[in-house]
C-alpha cells in the first residue's frame, strides 16, 4: 500500500503461541525507514480483544520482540485480563467517560434522535412540576395549615418554601446552562459538579427516594378511594387491606402507562393537569356561592370580619409555626420532576430553566391565592348544626360567627367536626361541585406518583450507566427507540409495591422528604463550589445566579431538613456520607471536570505558592524522591518500597528517560504519560511518572534534577548536585538478567524463572512479617539511613518489623559506643531492638572472596602495563570506564573494605527484610565507573533487598520539639 513518496508498507503475520502469553502478531513493514510496526492480537484469555498497544520496531528486533518477555510484559499480561473483562461488562461505558467527542456531538445526537419522542419545556418541565408541586396538600392540609397559623403567617410558610425551591431553581438553571444535559436528572448534575463521590451518594438515595414517593402517592390516593367506599358502606374487606387492594392495583396500572413509553405517560400528565385545573377553578368559583346549608359548616363566602380573625395564628395541639412548615414543605419538593427526565428533553438547557422557574411562579401564586381565599371564607370552628344559628343578640359573644348570626362557641367544650382546624374536607365543602375536588385529588396523587415512578428509573439508569457502583451494571441497560429502563421500571414498581403493603409510610415520609432536601442542598452546594474554583470551564449561559445565594440555599436546605425531622436528618447526613466514604474509596474510574478537580488545583496552586516563601526547617523535613524506574511497571519494586516510606508523606517522582528520534520520542512521551499515570493510580500509588527526551541518560537526569528543583526542598531545589542525596537499590529483579527462555522456541506459559520474577518483584507488596529492617550506619551524612527504616516502620506492612542498627567500632569500645548509639536514638525518638558495634569491620576479608572480587573485575580491567604505550594511552582514551593497573593497586583497600563488608552483611543480616546501608561514595575523575560499580557489586553480592543511602550531609533528624 502507498504511504506517501515511495514508501511501500507490505504486511505479514506471525504467531507466538503458549498459554497466556501468547497471541497473534500482525506487522507493517516501512520500506522507506526500515522499521516494523508490529501490532498484537488476541491473547487466547482476552477473548480475542486486541490490544491497544503499538509497538515499533526494526527487522533485528522483531523476531526478540516476540519471544522474550520483559518484567512490564508479565505484569501487562495479567493486568489486561482484569481490564478486558471490565471493558466486556461496562457495557462500552469505558472509564466511566461518555465517548462523544465535542465537535460530534450535535450530529450523533441528530442521527440518534431519529425517532424519539423529546419534549419541550411546556410538557416535559413546566406541566411536569406544577403537577408534582400540586400534590394532596393543596386540597387536603393547606385550609389545616391555614387554621393554625393564619393567613399571615401561612402566606409567610408559603413563601419561605418558594424562598428555598426558587434558590434551588436558579442554581438548577446554572448548572443545566453549563454544557449538554444528558439523563438522569440531579444526580447527572450533582455528578457532574462536584464528582462521582457526591453524584454517586445522592443519585442512590434520590432514585430510591422517588421509588418509595410512588408508594406514598398512591397510598394517598388509595386511603381516599377507601373514604369514598366507607362513606357508601362499600368496603371490600377492611380500611388497611383496601388500601392494599386498591394501591397494588393502582401502581400496576401505572406502571403499563410508564412502560407503554414516555409519549403515554406525557399524555396522562395533560388529562391529569386538565383535571386538576378544574378542580382548582372550582373550588374559586365556589368560594362566591356561599349557601346556607354551608353556613353552619362554617362557609360564609368572603367577609371581612372573617379575614380579619383568621389574619392571625391560633396554634392547638401542641403545633408550632415550625411544625406547621414542616408538614407544607413536602408540597414544594417537585421541582425537579422535569429536571429528572433531562435525557428525554429536546432542549435541557432552555427548558429546564424556563419550565422549572415557571412552575414555582405559577403553584406559588395559586397555593397564596387558595390560602388567602380560604381564610377569608371559611371559620376555624363549626358545629354543623342547624341550631347553631342566633335568633337573639348575645353580648358576649365576639367571634366572626357571631356577627355573622351563628354560635359555634360549643366547639371549645366539645369536638366539633368542621371548619378550618377541624376538616380535612374544607375545599370540597366550599367548591361548587364536590366530586370535582375528590378528581382533583385524585389527579394530583397519581400525577405525582407517575411522575415520580418514572423520575427513578430514569435516574437510577444514568447511575448504572456510569458504573459508580458496580453491582448495579444490569440496570443501565435501556430498550426500545428511547432506551426505556424496564429493569428500573420493574425495580421501581417492586420497592413501590413493597411499601404499600407495608402501610407505614408515616414512619418513612420525613427520611423521603430529607432525601430530596439533601438533593437541593446539594445542588445549591455544586453552584457555589463551581463559582469558588474559578474554573474557566465554568460559565453557564443562565446568568441569574449569585454564588452566595446559593450557599444561603444549601444552608437553609440543611436547616430545613432538621426543623421537618432531627432524626430524619441525621439519618440523611450517615447515609450520604456512608455512599461518599465507599464511593470515595473505590475510586471510580472517571473524569467529568468537576469543580472539587478545579478547586483542588486552586488549591495547591495557592499553597505551593505560599510555600515557596518559605525556608524549609529540618523538623519539616520530608523524603522527596526522583527514582530512576524508566516505565514504573518494569521496577514495580523499586515502585512499592520508595512508596512505601513516602506515602502520604512525602514527594515520589518516577523517571522515564527516553531516547532516539525528537519527533518519535515526543509521541511515545505523551502516550506514556497518561498510561504510566494511570498505572501507578491503579495500583494505589501516590506518585508522579516523569518523562524526559534526551540525548543520553547523564543530560537526562540533569534535566529532571532541574526540574524536580522547582519542588520545595533543599535537596531537590538546586541544581548543584552536591545537594542531593543518592539511593540505590538492589533486588533480584533489578540484578536478574531477563534471559528467561530458548531464542529458537515459542513462548511458553510462566515458567519457574518467570514465576520467580514476578514474586520478586511484589515481594514489597506484601506484609513483611515480625522480621528486621538492619541499618548499617557507617558514616553520618544527615540521618536519612536511619530516617527512611523509621518511615518504613511506620506503614501497614511494615510495622511489625524491628529496626537494628550496626555501626562500626573499636573492639576496646564495644560497650561505650553501643550506650552512646542508644542515647542518640532515643533523642531522636527511634525505636530500635538492638544495636551492634562492629569491631572488626576492617579485617582483611577470605582470600576465596579477593579472588572472586579480581575474576569479576578481570573483563574490565585495561592491563596498561602488557602493552605498548601509544597502545594503552589509545585505549584509555576510548574507553575511560576501564580499570587501570595503578588504579586497582591504589583502592586495594578501598576495595578490601567493600568486600569485608559483604562478608559481615552475610554474616548478621542474611536474613532481614531489607538492609539500609550507607553508600560508599569516590571522588569524581579518580575512579573508573567499571571500579566504582564493581565495589557495589561486592558489597551486594546475594544479599537480601538492599538499600544503599548516602545523604549530602544536611540533617533530616533533629533533638528539639
Amino acid at each position: 500500500a502507498s504511504n506517501g513518496g515511495d514508501t511501500v508498507l507490505s504486511e505479514g503475520s506471525l504467531h507466538s503461541g503458549g498459554g497466556g502469553g501468547g497471541g497473534h502478531h500482525h506487522y507493517y513493514y516501512d520500506t522507506h525507514t526500515n522499521t516494523y510496526y508490529l501490532r498484537t492480537f488476541g491473547h487466547n484469555t482476552m477473548d480475542a480483544v486486541p490490544r491497544i498497544d503499538h509497538y515499533r520496531h526494526t527487522a533485528a528486533e522483531l523476531g526478540e520482540k516476540l519471544i522474550r518477555p520483559s518484567l512490564a510484559e508479565l505484569h501487562d499480561e495479567l493486568d489486561k485480563v482484569r481490564d478486558c473483562r471490565h471493558l466486556h461488562s461496562s457495557d462500552g461505558y469505558a472509564n466511566g467517560e461518555e465517548g462523544t467527542p465535542p465537535g460530534e456531538a450535535d450530529a450523533t445526537y441528530a442521527a440518534d434522535s431519529k425517532g424519539i419522542v423529546k419534549f419541550g419545556w411546556i410538557k416535559g418541565v413546566l406541566v411536569r412540576c406544577m403537577l408534582n408541586i400540586w400534590g394532596v396538600m393543596l386540597f387536603i392540609r393547606l385550609s389545616w395549615i391555614v387554621g393554625q397559623a393564619g393567613i399571615a403567617l401561612s402566606v409567610l410558610v408559603i413563601a419561605m418554601a418558594t424562598v428555598v425551591t426558587t434558590i434551588t431553581g436558579l442554581s438548577t438553571s446554572a448548572i443545566a446552562t453549563n454544557g449538554f444535559v444528558r439523563g438522569g436528572g440531579a444526580y447527572y448534575l450533582i455528578s457532574r459538579s462536584l464528582g462521582p463521590e457526591f453524584g454517586g451518594a445522592i443519585g442512590l438515595i434520590f432514585a430510591f427516594a422517588n421509588a418509595v414517593a410512588v408508594a406514598m402517592y398512591v397510598v394517598g390516593f388509595a386511603e381516599t378511594v377507601v373514604e369514598l367506599l366507607q362513606e357508601n358502606g362499600a368496603l371490600m374487606l377492611d380500611q388497611t387491606n383496601d388500601i392494599r387492594i386498591i394501591g397494588a392495583i393502582t401502581v400496576l396500572v401505572l406502571l403499563g402507562i410508564s412502560v407503554a413509553g414516555m409519549e403515554w405517560e406525557a399524555k396522562a400528565q395533560i388529562v391529569l393537569l386538565v383535571i386538576l385545573l378544574f378542580a382548582i377553578g372550582d373550588f374559586i368559583i365556589g368560594t362566591f356561592i356561599p349557601l346556607d346549608s354551608k353556613k353552619v359548616k362554617g362557609f360564609f363566602g368572603y367577609k371581612a370580619e372573617i379575614f380579619t380573625e383568621n389574619f392571625g395564628p391560633d396554634f392547638r395541639a401542641d403545633e408550632t409555626f415550625f411544625s406547621v412548615f414542616a408538614i407544607f414543605f413536602p408540597a414544594a419538593t417537585g421541582i425537579l420532576a422535569g429536571a429528572n427526565i433531562s435525557g428525554d428533553l429536546a432542549d435541557p438547557q432552555s427548558a429546564i430553566p424556563k419550565g422549572t422557574l415557571l412552575a414555582i411562579l405559577i403553584t406559588t401564586l395559586v397555593y397564596i391565592g387558595i390560602a388567602v381565599s380560604v381564610g377569608a371564607c371559611v371559620v376555624r370552628d363549626a358545629t354543623g348544626n342547624l341550631n347553631s344559628t342566633i335568633i337573639t343578640e348575645l353580648t358576649n359573644c365576639t367571634t366572626a360567627a357571631c356577627k355573622l348570626k351563628f354560635d359555634f362557641s360549643s366547639c371549645q367544650k366539645t369536638e366539633c367536626h368542621y371548619g378550618l382546624l377541624n376538616s380535612f374536607q374544607v375545599m370540597s365543602m366550599v367548591s361548587g361541585f364536590a366530586p370535582l375536588i375528590s378528581a382533583g385529588i385524585f389527579s394530583a396523587t397519581l400525577s405525582s406518583a407517575l411522575a415520580s415512578l418514572v423520575s427513578a428509573p430514569k435516574i437510577f439508569q444514568a447511575l448504572c450507566k456510569d458504573n459508580i457502583y458496580p453491582g448495579l451494571l444490569m440496570f443501565a441497560k435501556g430498550y426500545g427507540k428511547n432506551n426505556e429502563p424496564l429493569r428500573g421500571y420493574i425495580l421501581t414498581f417492586l420497592i413501590a409495591l413493597g411499601f404499600i403493603l407495608i402501610a407505614e409510610l408515616n414512619v418513612i415520609a420525613p427520611i423521603i422528604s430529607n432525601f430530596f432536601l439533601a438533593s437541593y442542598a446539594l445542588i445549591n452546594f455544586s453552584v457555589f463550589h463551581a463559582s469558588l474554583a474559578k474554573s474557566p470551564g465554568w460559565r453557564p449561559a443562565f446568568k441569574y445566579y449569585n454564588m452566595w445565594v446559593s450557599l444561603i440555599g444549601a444552608i437553609l436546605c440543611c436547616i430545613v431538613m432538621f426543623v421537618i425531622n432531627w432524626w430524619a436528618a441525621l439519618l440523611t447526613y450517615v447515609i450520604v456520607l456512608g455512599l461518599y466514604i465507599y464511593v470515595t474509596y473505590k475510586k471510580p474510574d472517571v473524569n467529568w471536570g468537576s469543580s472539587t478537580q478545579a478547586l483542588t488545583y486552586l488549591s495547591a496552586l495557592q499553597h505551593t505558592v505560599r510555600l515557596a516563601g518559605v525556608e524549609d526547617h529540618v523538623k519539616n523535613f520530608r523524603p522527596q524522591c526522583l527514582v530512576m524506574t524508566g516505565a514504573p511497571n518494569s521496577r514495580p519494586a523499586l515502585v512499592h518500597l520508595v512508596h512505601a516510606f513516602t506515602k502520604n508523606v512525602g514527594l515520589m517522582i518516577c523517571v522515564h528517560f527516553l531516547k532516539g528520534p525528537r519527533r518519535q520520542a515526543m509521541k511515545e512521551l505523551s502516550t506514556d504519560l497518561a498510561r504510566y499515570q494511570r498505572w501507578l493510580i491503579k495500583n494505589k500509588m501516590k506518585a508522579f511518572y516523569a518523562p524526559v527526551h534526551a540525548e543520553d541518560l547523564r543530560d537526562g537526569g540533569q534535566y529532571l534534577m532541574q526540574a524536580a528543583g522547582l519542588v520545595q526542598n533543599a535537596e531537590l531545589r538546586t541544581v548543584v548536585f552536591t545537594k542531593y542525596t543518592t539511593v540505590f537499590l538492589k533486588t533480584f529483579t533489578n540484578s536478574l538478567f531477563l534471559n528467561l527462555l530458548d531464542s529458537k522456541g515459542p513462548r511458553t506459559p510462566l515458567n519457574l524463572a518467570d514465576q520467580r520474577l514476578l514474586d520478586s518483584s511484589s515481594q514489597f507488596q506484601k506484609k513483611q512479617g515480625k522480621n528486621t529492617i538492619d541499618v548499617w550506619w557507617l558514616f553520618d551524612d544527615g540521618g536519612l539511613t536511619l530516617l527512611i527504616p523509621y518511615l518504613l516502620t511506620t506503614k501497614k506492612k511494615w510495622k511489625d518489623c524491628k529496626i537494628r542498627v550496626f555501626i562500626g567500632g573499636k573492639i576496646n569500645r564495644i560497650d561505650h559506643d553501643r550506650r552512646a548509639m542508644a542515647t542518640l536514638l532515643s533523642k531522636f525518638r527511634i525505636d530500635f531492638s538492638d544495636i551492634m558495634v562492629l569491631g572488626d569491620i576492617n579485617t582483611k576479608p577470605k582470600k576465596e572472596n579477593i579472588a572472586a572480587f579480581e575474576e569479576m573485575v578481570e573483563p574490565f580491567r585495561l592491563h596498561e602495563d602488557d602493552k605498548e604505550q601509544d597502545i594503552a594511552d589509545k585505549m584509555k582514551e576510548d574507553e575511560p570506564w576501564r580499570i587501570t593497573d595503578n588504579e586497582l593497586e591504589l583502592y586495594k583497600t578501598k576495595s578490601y573494605r567493600q568486600i569485608r563488608l559483604n562478608e559481615l552483611l552475610k554474616e548478621h543480616s542474611s536474613t532481614a527484610n531489607v538492609i539500609v546501608m550507607s553508600l560508599p561514595v569516590a571522588r569524581k575523575g579518580a575512579v573508573s565507573s567499571a571500579l566504582y560499580m564493581a565495589w557495589l557489586e561486592a558489597l551486594s553480592k546475594d544479599l537480601p533487598p538492599i538499600l544503599l543511602v548516602r545523604g549530602n550531609h544536611q540533617s533530616v533528624l533533629t533533638f528539639y520539639s
